[in-house]
């Protein structure tokens, strides 16, 4: 009888413990029909992440006690076009992360976002998605988003596109979330031998109320040229909900030995009963000397302008169309939309697109 009662207490402190723990399968399927002419060059598509980047993952938490839980968080992009995988070198491309929380704070380890990427992109209007990426400005010295190709214009020979948004062998701790509306991260990533992966970076905000401010810094360590071998890039973004519109902007700069790119964005969001209306403005100015060829890249800026409207059907379902108008100078080839087919536009030239979506989040 004793026997059956301590047996009775164990299932009984064992169901509640698994009571407390939970599994989410998440997921986004989006999809959009676009158009971009890029130079004298046009392209019709069905494209993947037009308002938000496919993907399905999963998520858990479990309570250890005491305030202290257990997370983790493994999630893979897919292209819902094709039905490929957005990396074929790696399943869970997108984050891969095991965390301890608590009143302390969150330790995460693993694959994720960096403090610098995330320091600019949570001040896109359109989530660095779709046709009005920001991120294709960073381009100029070799940053990409992961799946997108690097041109030559002057990218830093081993600096990879996976180093642009996330970075493999993270360690990071994040600030808790009662201090006041301040907020932060700081994050080392080990290289394990190979240039462009080792990275350090950090970023610190505030939010509270209709405000959001906040500044970033990193660096990877690259393969040496000129005697450099620290890629750099620095960060500043702002937003103030107004409730009738949320203004929104950003700084960002990156640097590597002796060419250097600063790209300054605004936006607005408006929204407009069920729907929301975006647009934003971004400049790409390059200054100093091509880091391969030794030319001057003073003259090799870039202007984008953006206009979107995403409609809600219900809360997970939307459908949204963009159109935006990027405009060389010099000899900048930067590009709305550009594949291993699809070539980027002549130096100086124009690109311009639409497209017009359907996103279904789960």
């Amino acid at each position: 009888m004793k026997k059956f009662a301590v047996l009775a207490v164990f299932a009984a402190i064992s169901g509640g413990a698994y009571a407390q723990s939970s599994v989410t399968l998440f997921g986004v399927v989006d999809e959009a029909a676009r158009y971009v002419k890029n130079g004298d060059t046009h392209q019709y598509s069905l494209a993947s992440g037009g308002l938000n980047t496919s993907r399905l993952g999963f998520r858990g938490v479990e309570d250890l006690g005491s305030g202290l839980k257990a997370g983790f968080w493994i999630e893979a992009g897919y292209n819902a076009d094709t039905g490929s995988s957005s990396d074929a070198s790696r399943f869970f491309n997108r984050r891969s992360t095991v965390s301890l929380l608590g009143n302390f704070g969150e330790v995460r380890l693993g694959r994720d976002f960096t403090p610098t990427y995330t320091g600019y992109t949570d001040y896109d209007v359109f989530g660095d998605n779709g046709l009005a990426a920001s991120s294709k400005f960073d381009i100029g010295l070799g940053r990409a988003r992961d799946g997108q190709a690097v041109p030559t214009l002057a990218a830093p020979q081993t600096y990879t596109s996976s180093g642009g948004t996330r970075s493999d062998n993270q360690i990071a701790y994040f600030l808790p979330s009662n201090i006041g509306g301040i907020y932060g991260r700081a994050s080392v990533a080990a290289g394990e031998g190979t240039a462009g992966k080792k990275y350090v970076g950090g970023r610190l905000g505030y939010a509270a109320g209709p405000i959001d401010v906040s500044a970033s810094y990193g660096q990877y360590t690259v393969a040496p040229l000129g005697g450099e071998d620290k890629f750099k890039i620095a960060d500043a973004g702002a937003s103030w909900d107004f409730g009738v519109v949320k203004l929104v902007g950003y700084y960002t700069q990156s640097k590597f030995s002796v060419q250097k790119i600063a790209t300054y964005s605004l936006g607005a969001v408006v929204p407009i009963g069920l729907g929301q209306l975006k647009a934003q403005v971004t400049h790409a100015n390059q200054s100093g000397t091509n880091n391969l060829t030794g030319t001057s890249v003073d003259a090799n800026d870039a202007d984008q302008f953006a206009l979107g409207y995403v409609y809600n059907l219900s809360k997970r379902t939307a459908v949204y169309g963009t159109a935006a108008y990027l405009k060389n100078k010099g000899n900048a080839q930067f590009a709305l939309n550009s594949s291993s087919t699809f070539a980027a536009p002549g130096a100086g030239l124009k690109s311009t697109g639409a497209e017009v979506g359907i996103r279904h989040s789960f």
